[in-house]
């Protein structure tokens, strides 16, 4: 079976849900965070030190470096072959969950229930924010369809770490080199 990789639509997916940030911010729990989910333990740039700000096309780059490891155990999971939709739901699941390896979506996608598993992917509603994300990766697994059109939010940082979730503006990445 070959090995899947992420179009350029599901790249720009997957940023739709995540949102962009160019300065350090620090995430839910307190990570300090810079991109699109970049953290410490992603490698570097390390966001707790790191001070400047980082370019879209930088953003991107530190973006797909990171996403690689999740596309790998997409890849390494998924036993049968599946749609670049499909492939790209699991990714983006994956990469806000971590639970590729566990996700009951994937015992029943692999034993060949496609119907199961969508439904399976509101098994990860927690916390109910993520509700929404869920729905629009089951769409995507399901019947094919993106939801974001390419476009995604960039939020300013204060210094401090705190996302101005209100001065954000809406970028269509259609044009950006992904």
């Amino acid at each position: 079976m070959a090995k899947n990789t992420l179009s350029k639509k599901g790249l720009m997916e997957l940023i739709g849900h995540e949102a962009i940030v160019q300065t350090r911010y620090k995430d839910s729990v307190g990570v300090w965070t810079i991109g699109v989910g970049h953290t410490k333990a992603a490698g570097v740039p390390n966001p707790s030190i790191y001070t400047g700000t980082m370019s879209i096309k930088d953003v991107l780059a530190l973006y797909k470096k990171d996403l690689q490891k999740y596309v790998d155990a997409v890849n390494d999971v998924v036993k049968v072959d599946v749609s670049q939709t499909e492939f790209e739901a699991l990714v983006s699941f994956h990469f806000n969950t971590g639970g590729i390896r566990t996700a009951s979506l994937v015992k029943s996608l692999n034993a060949g229930d496609r119907k199961k598993a969508a439904k399976e992917f509101m098994n990860w509603v927690k916390p109910p924010e993520i509700k929404a994300r869920r729905q629009a990766e089951q769409k995507l697994f399901a019947e094919s369809k993106y939801s974001h059109g390419g476009k995604a939010n960039v939020y300013p940082a204060t210094p401090e770490g705190k996302v101005l979730f209100g001065k954000g503006k809406s970028i269509d990445l259609s044009g950006e080199d992904i």
